[in-house]
């Protein structure tokens, strides 16, 4: 491994559309890949099929067409768009050691990840004040969340979350690169890609800080918030059982909050203050962040939503389900 990235470090350095770049997969374990592949294989299989379920159980129920259930589709579409951003260079780096990336690839992938990434924090914003007017202000829920609202919500998501980040990834094909164009994934990450410019990135530096601010900080502010007021109305029930139906259907959506806050802050901690770590860790925490969401959360609204666990059991075992609700 050390005599291969000597190699493209020594290389001539590269500037604008000639730049390529190299993926890593698992450093020092490059002989047993394919073994390797195996579980990720399985991880992105659960995510993208797990995913597919819940839309397909969503769209034939009729009894879940309400504003809960169209957030979860949102979330699904957005998990199942993180997966299939990544999946492509980790299948050609795990199975055909095919490692190099022209910089155009890079920049796509690049974009959707980042992309579908703030989509999902924007759906589960979009979901905690969901939460919010159903334990709140339940009398008025289904006048305040109609469709054509929920798709006007879905479609600022949309637009809010595409059109922040080509003014960063435009400029990275103008960067010349002459340092090692290693990357430390098996897909491309803006923080990652930069840190190798010999150009000044001061400009992409403070928009990446711009980003992080204004999207995942009023997204996790306003989430705070409606947990907040939940809290506060659920504390004035009288009934200990009431309370604990009302939390109850916030459990998945907070299970979905950190499972996607807890390692991406991990996953930027480790980029700003451990520089001189262990390569295995910053896979390890990238792959946590980008992998677990879409594998935990068709898992975790199967089995904490009786309805969506339901449509599984049909999937799955339909005679058996057949006979029991007969």
């Amino acid at each position: 491994m050390v005599t291969w990235e000597g190699s493209v470090a020594d290389s001539n350095s590269s500037t604008g559309q000639s730049a390529s770049f190299y993926l890593t997969g698992i450093p020092g374990y490059e002989n047993v890949h394919h073994f390797i592949s195996i579980p990720f294989c399985a991880l992105y299989l659960i995510a993208i099929v797990g995913n597919c379920l819940i839309l397909h159980i969503i769209h034939v129920n009729k009894s879940l067409h309400e504003p809960m259930y169209y957030f979860l589709t949102m979330l699904s579409l957005t998990d199942m768009g993180m997966s299939v951003s990544t999946l492509p260079t980790v299948l050609k780096v795990f199975w055909f050691d095919a490692r190099e990336i022209n910089v155009n690839a890079c920049v796509v992938q690049m974009y959707f990840i980042h992309t579908f990434s703030l989509m999902e924090s924007a759906v589960l914003l979009a979901m905690a004040f969901d939460r919010y007017v159903a334990i709140c202000d339940p009398l008025r829920y289904s006048r305040k969340l109609t469709p054509q609202r929920i798709i006007y919500i879905g479609v600022f998501i949309v637009i809010r979350c595409s059109i922040v980040l080509p003014v960063v990834v435009v400029r990275i094909p103008t960067f010349s690169f002459c340092r090692s164009h290693v990357l430390s994934h098996s897909y491309c990450l803006h923080q990652d890609v930069i840190r190798l410019a010999c150009s000044d990135i001061s400009f992409n530096i403070l928009f990446g800080l711009f980003v992080v601010a204004f999207y995942w900080g009023v997204d996790s502010l306003g989430i705070f918030l409606s947990y907040a007021c939940i809290l506060h109305s659920v504390l004035g029930i009288a009934s200990q059982q009431g309370k604990l139906k009302a939390l109850n259907t916030c459990a998945s959506h907070i299970s979905a909050v950190l499972i996607l806050y807890v390692p991406m802050i991990g996953l930027s901690l480790v980029h700003r203050f451990a520089k001189h770590s262990s390569p295995i860790l910053y896979i390890t925490m990238a792959n946590i962040y980008l992998l677990v969401p879409p594998v935990l959360n068709p898992i975790i609204y199967s089995i904490k939503t009786k309805q969506i666990r339901q449509g599984f059991l049909k999937i799955l075992l339909p005679k058996r389900v057949g006979l029991a609700q007969a």
